[in-house]
């Protein structure tokens, strides 16, 4: 096992203990509002353009792009999120899993359309616990990583993790 697989495995399992650990009782609209608000005011507050999106089923009840954002931010909310759904997991962790599991990039595999799906970090599942996924959580504007952290960030301070 090389350095670099060892490094990736260990960020896996990090990334699959948020996801088991960032979980809801339940989910309401206030909680989409209070979420999505969090998030919108430390991007704010950081100087961060980015777009914000959460997603119940199918339908959207927050969604906002802050200045120094474009309509191509909502392409890769759209992909993220779709990646989120298809995989029932982070748009982080599938793309850090399909390397290992598939020797290739999520958007090189000949089965995955590259425009629908993105392993890029920013997709979140919204998960009830006992229920699973239900929902999802987007942002899109930072680097792929910082974009996962910063849902991670606001998710265990709303579930006061």
């Amino acid at each position: 096992m090389t350095t670099d697989r060892a490094a990736r495995e260990a960020l896996i399992a990090e990334v699959i203990a948020q996801e088991e650990r960032l979980q809801f009782t339940t989910f309401s609209h206030d909680d989409a509002w209070m979420l999505g608000s969090s998030l919108r005011d430390r991007a704010l507050a950081r100087g961060q353009a980015i777009t914000i999106d959460i997603a119940l089923g199918e339908q959207r009840l927050f969604h906002c792009a802050l200045p120094g954002t474009s309509a191509h931010n909502d392409v890769w909310i759209e992909r993220k999120k779709r990646t989120v759904r298809e995989f029932g997991a982070s748009s982080y962790l599938v793309g850090l899993r399909f390397p290992i599991l598939d020797n290739h990039e999520l958007e090189a595999a000949p089965w995955m359309d590259p425009r629908q799906f993105a392993g890029h970090g920013g997709g979140f599942p919204l998960a009830i616990r006992g229920v699973g996924v239900v929902g999802t959580i987007a942002v899109s504007g930072l680097p792929h990583e910082i974009d996962h952290g910063l849902i991670v960030e606001a998710l265990s301070e709303h579930l006061g993790l």
